[in-house]
């Protein structure tokens, strides 16, 4: 079958790879019907996340129809459309039993190198680094799905794949940093990143009740996108973002912050922004965390910074006597799709969003590797790129 491989920094290929199989008997094999790259797949295209061996398939959101299953799976047969959740979760141990998927200790199979790095493991991933399993990622023709009767959803008759697709993970990602924020009637809502998880964060704070969101980036094309709902964007290459917020809260800050970009923001940002590059550059740093800097700074006394950026290593002069004496609270997560999956789905099916609307590319895989290119450098408008193999 054909797949996008990674084999270096810049290095993606679409290629011939072995179709996959039924390994354990709650497999199920998938035909892709539709995938996409995600920001979380920049980073791996950019060499920044350790653990990647020379043709891992890439991609992580992901659905298709079934066209095999083990025999212990009772949950899917053939011919069932589903989207699967980028997490990999047995639904059985302590966190999953709780509701915390992305947790599950039963699914990374060599836990002891991401405890090194984190301390515990986390669950294993599709489609990213061999710290969090390595598993072979859905930009490819089939996909074997590991604990199948646990993590798939079934697709109601009458939704396309385009209203669907992102149930794999940028709309709970999104959903769930807005969900973070226990958002009150009057709140105002500060987003950082107005790309695909940034978008998805303010249409949840809306959805979720917030009276206003403020939208911060500086790709006009992501800025409209966000000022088509309502949002007020801010320019942080035209105004000072923390003055902004101070201005339009009236001096207290924004109720909740949500920095939806992670460890690599807008160099040009800011002087600690330049700081922070030149740090990992020089390996004297791993991340650069110049946005959650001014997240904390933004927020008002008692308010949330909600984190669904991704940050892999250790972050740096991180102002934490702020979020102390001003009585902060931090949530952060990978997110566990599964337990937002049936809500969001209702969501869905009522017509209360249609998550197609963050769609600008459609492509073949012979063409995703070039378009992962246009995504990083956010040419020709790009805002989310959709793949039919």
């Amino acid at each position: 079958m054909k797949a996008i491989t990674w084999h270096g920094k810049s290095d993606l290929r679409c290629e011939s790879v072995p179709d996959p199989k039924i390994e354990y008997p709650n497999d199920a094999i998938i035909k892709v019907t539709a995938c996409a790259i995600c920001g979380s797949d920049l980073h791996i295209f950019n060499g920044i996340m350790p653990g990647m061996e020379a043709g891992d398939v890439l991609g992580h959101e992901t659905m298709g129809e079934v066209v095999e299953v083990g025999a212990e799976n009772k949950a899917l047969k053939v011919g069932d459309r589903v989207v699967v959740p980028f997490v990999i979760s047995c639904g059985d141990c302590f966190f999953c039993r709780k509701g915390y998927f992305s947790a599950c200790e039963r699914t990374n199979p060599d836990r002891s190198k991401a405890a090194k790095l984190w301390g515990h493991s986390p669950a294993g991933l599709f489609g990213y680094t061999h710290l969090l399993g390595g598993y072979p990622g859905g930009q490819a023709e089939y996909m074997r799905v590991p604990h199948a009767d646990v993590g798939p959803i079934k697709v109601p008759n009458g939704l396309s794949d385009e209203q669907v697709l992102f149930l794999s993970d940028i709309f709970p990602t999104g959903y769930m940093a807005a969900d973070f924020c226990n958002i009150q009637p009057d709140d105002t809502i500060a987003v950082w990143g107005c790309g695909p998880v940034g978008q998805f964060a303010i249409r949840s704070a809306f959805l979720l009740g917030a009276a206003r969101v403020l939208a911060i980036d500086t790709v006009p094309e992501r800025l409209a996108l966000a000022a088509a709902v309502g949002a007020v964007t801010i320019d942080f290459m035209d105004e000072d973002v923390y003055d902004r917020i101070q201005e339009l809260t009236h001096g207290r800050g924004a109720d909740a912050c949500i920095d939806a970009v992670g460890t690599e923001p807008e160099t040009r940002a800011s002087f600690d922004s330049v700081i922070d590059r030149v740090k990992v550059a020089t390996l004297v740093g791993t991340d650069r965390p110049h946005v959650l800097r001014q997240a904390i700074q933004s927020c008002r006394n008692f308010g949330t910074v909600s984190i669904v950026g991704v940050y892999g290593g250790f972050l740096d002069n991180i102002p934490m006597g702020s979020a102390i004496n001003r009585g902060l609270t931090f949530r952060m997560a990978q997110t566990p799709v599964q337990r937002y999956l049936p809500e969001l789905m209702d969501r869905i099916v009522r017509g209360e969003i249609d998550p197609s609307f963050v769609i600008t590319h459609r492509a073949t895989l012979e063409e995703g590797p070039e378009l992962y290119k246009t995504f990083r450098d956010k040419k020709d408008g790009c805002i989310k790129v959709v793949m039919k193999p």
